[in-house]
Order: structure tokens, then C-alpha cells, then sequence
């Protein structure tokens, strides 16, 4: 266990410019109490004590912003940089020395039974905001990009942007189709929908018009 977190606190002393002493990372950081309370959790979880392990869990919740389900599964040095907003399934499973960022969800689509969250090589950065949902594999020193929706496989060494991701790097090299990804110039629903109801206003308008000069 003292091993654990002296190994924890040695990943967000590394990976963290902001973190200042073990005693910040100990007392103010929530990355870190939210997972040695899943480590309480999780235990209680496999050792039948279902209740309590939720309890733990949504206790810590509300504490640190931070879900995780009893029944997931996480390696060592996981880092969870700020933190709220961080949502991580129960059938989820995440490899060693791995990052993530605030507002990510590791979760299901509904549609899956049994193993239905995404498993997490290991040394894998998930961006902030990025969903990565269903029963599939991230391989490990891969890239999740911010805002990122991951729906399918990603292979390990690649970094996957877009929604839905598409994988525009592998071990460093952009492949074929990286072309296509725009993450600047991306098309806008909203905006799109905004100038529909415009031009079935005009219609209208012009529609009305027509009527007034044929009464006159």
C-alpha cells in the first residue's frame, strides 16, 4: 500500500509542474483521494460487500467530483489531473501509468452486457472532455485527444481526434486519411440549423408578400 502511493505521488510530481510537495498532493489534490478510496471501494467490491463499496464510492464522489465504480479496474501511477467531472465505469479497466484529464467518461454505449467500458493500455493520456465509450480496447502509449468521442478500437502508439475519432497518428506517422481530420474548421449543428430556420423565415416572408399583392 505505502509503496502504491509513494509511487502515485512520484507520478504527479513528474507529471504535474504545479505540484509544489507531497503534503499538497496528500491533503489538496482529489486525483489522489479519489483513487485510494476506490482502492478501499474496489476491495469491498470482490469481497462481496457491495453495499459498502458503493457507499465509498458515491461518498468520495461528492467529495472530490470524481466517479468511480467500485467494480473497475486501474493500474498503478494513475494520474487524474483536477479531476471533476472524471466518470469511470464498472466493467472499465486501465493499465499503468496512464493520464486523464478532467471531464472524461469511460463508459458504455447501453447497448453492450457484460464487459461494457473501454479498457486502457498502459501510459495512455486521455484528453480533457473526451468520451470513450463501449467494450473495446485503447492500446497502451496511445493519445486521446480533448473532446474526443471514441467509439471503436484504437491501436496502440496512435492518437485519435475527432467525433467520431479517427486515428491520425501510429507510432508517430500520420496515416492515410489524417487529411480529413479538421479539428479547426468543424462544421457547426447549431449554426447549421440556425440558417435553416432562416431561409424557411424568408420563404415565408416572401410567401406573405405574395398573398398582400395578389389582395391588392
Amino acid at each position: 500500500m505505502f509503496q502504491d502511493l509513494r509511487e502515485t505521488l512520484a507520478a504527479y510530481r513528474a507529471r504535474d509542474p504545479a505540484a509544489r510537495s507531497n503534503l499538497e498532493l496528500l491533503t489538496l489534490y482529489p486525483g489522489i483521494k479519489a483513487v485510494r478510496s476506490h482502492r478501499r471501494a474496489h476491495w469491498c467490491y470482490t469481497h462481496n460487500l457491495k453495499f459498502l463499496a458503493r457507499w465509498i464510492s458515491q461518498s468520495c464522489r461528492r467529495r472530490t467530483g470524481i466517479e468511480i465504480h467500485p467494480g473497475a479496474k486501474i493500474g498503478r501511477r494513475l494520474v487524474i489531473d483536477h479531476g471533476m467531472g472524471v466518470v469511470i465505469g464498472e466493467t472499465a479497466e486501465i493499465g499503468d501509468d496512464c493520464l486523464i484529464y478532467q471531464c472524461v467518461t469511460l463508459g458504455g454505449t447501453g447497448k453492450d452486457v457484460g464487459k461494457r467500458h473501454p479498457t486502457l493500455g498502459n501510459n495512455v493520456m486521455v484528453g480533457s472532455g473526451a468520451k470513450v465509450l463501449g467494450p473495446f480496447t485503447v492500446g497502451s502509449n496511445s493519445r486521446i485527444a480533448s473532446n474526443a468521442v471514441v467509439l471503436q478500437e484504437i491501436p496502440p502508439d496512435s492518437t485519435a481526434v475527432g467525433v467520431p475519432a479517427k486515428v491520425v497518428r501510429i507510432a508517430g506517422k500520420k496515416v492515410n486519411y489524417a487529411s480529413e481530420v479538421d479539428q479547426i474548421h468543424v462544421t457547426d449543428p447549431i449554426a447549421q440549423e440556425l440558417t435553416a430556420l432562416r431561409e424557411q423565415i424568408e420563404q415565408l416572408k416572401k410567401q406573405i408578400q405574395d398573398i398582400q399583392e395578389t389582395k391588392e
